[in-house]
């Protein structure tokens, strides 16, 4: 029997840095920072890879930079801050990059999770109590699939930390047999073009610091710009459609695939004129789209029940999850 868990806010229809690098030589580049306040940002320039944090030197906010050769970007491991003082986590880099599939048949059981917003804690807690990871943030569910519907961003003050659990969990589950899939929602393609209304003022704060444009930080050439830019918009697990806001009459008369759906947005996420190569892409880029629909909840026009049976029919589910 497959199994689904749907936790906090999903809605669901039915019908330090370790590097061997070349600063600090007083102590291991990137050890724990006991002062570190944000970060890490990984960001690359030619061959080089740097990642910065930001620290508190006794009540002043101050930048600290490692660098190493890009070639050597493998031996990076990060270590994150979390919610709870004297507890943070590694991150290895991947290795490599890639698109995300769109679709993952056969999948037993499923644990759902939605609009985070930059609240670590919440989402510790709440992953450690549907034992979904440990005490430690190690994956404890086995060959089951995390799926994340979405704005995990802005709002909260540990959206850093957040994005780097989601990276470090991937890997982990892969290697027990399951999965994490992250599903890009609003507020993360808002991050990415610089729409930043609900951005927790912080992160303004520490970009000035950083001497960077707060996109920069999540631009093409930092390593969670480039991570979030694999993700998809929609995705089909098992007998269930992700996305964050929902599937309009206006997408279901496209009759698109979830991989044409995924391929025409991804060139776009960080695209701030609103100025789209095809009227399909405008249309899933407006309220129409599956980020942005809103007509499942709210909205002058609702969703019918027959226009949601078209969207069930049209991708063979049975259930969609935002």
């Amino acid at each position: 029997m497959n199994k689904v868990v749907i936790a906090f806010l999903p809605m669901v229809l039915f019908a330090g840095i370790v590097l061997p690098g070349d600063s600090c030589q007083d102590k291991p580049a990137g050890s724990l920072h006991t002062e570190q306040l944000d970060g890490p940002y990984v960001l690359y320039q030619g061959d080089k890879v740097f990642v910065k944090y930001i620290l508190d030197a006794h009540g002043t906010k101050t930048v600290k930079s490692d660098s190493m050769a890009l070639a050597q970007k493998g031996d990076i491991s990060l270590t994150v801050l979390t919610d709870e003082p004297g507890k943070p986590f590694t991150v290895k880099l991947k290795s490599q990059l890639q698109n995300e599939e769109t679709e993952f048949p056969d999948v037993k059981k499923q644990f759902i999770v939605s609009d985070i917003e930059g609240n670590f804690r919440a989402f510790r807690k709440l992953l450690q109590a549907n034992k979904i990871i440990d005490e430690n943030l190690n994956w404890t569910f086995g060959d089951g699939h995390l799926a994340l519907t979405g704005d995990f961003v802005d709002r909260g003050e540990q959206q850093t930390e957040v994005l780097w659990l989601i990276y470090s969990l991937e890997e982990k589950a892969k290697a027990a047999g399951g999965y994490v899939h992250y599903v890009l929602g609003n507020h993360e393609i808002m991050n990415m073009n610089g729409d930043l209304r609900y951005l927790h003022q912080k992160y303004k704060d520490h970009a000035v610091l950083l001497n960077e444009k707060f996109v920069a930080l999540y631009g093409e050439n930092s390593e969670l710009g480039r991570w979030l830019r694999t993700k998809n918009v929609l995705e089909k697990v098992g007998d269930i459609l992700f996305c964050h806001g929902g599937i309009s009459q206006a997408v279901n008369r496209m009759n698109f695939p979830t991989s044409k759906i995924n391929r025409l947005v991804r060139p776009y996420y960080a695209d701030s004129t609103y100025k789209y190569d095809t009227p399909e892409t405008d249309t899933l880029y407006s309220d129409l789209g599956p980020f942005w629909y809103r007509g499942y909840y709210t909205g002058t026009v609702k969703a019918s029940i027959s226009q949601v049976d078209s969207t069930l029919s049209a991708y063979k589910v049975n259930h969609i999850a935002t």
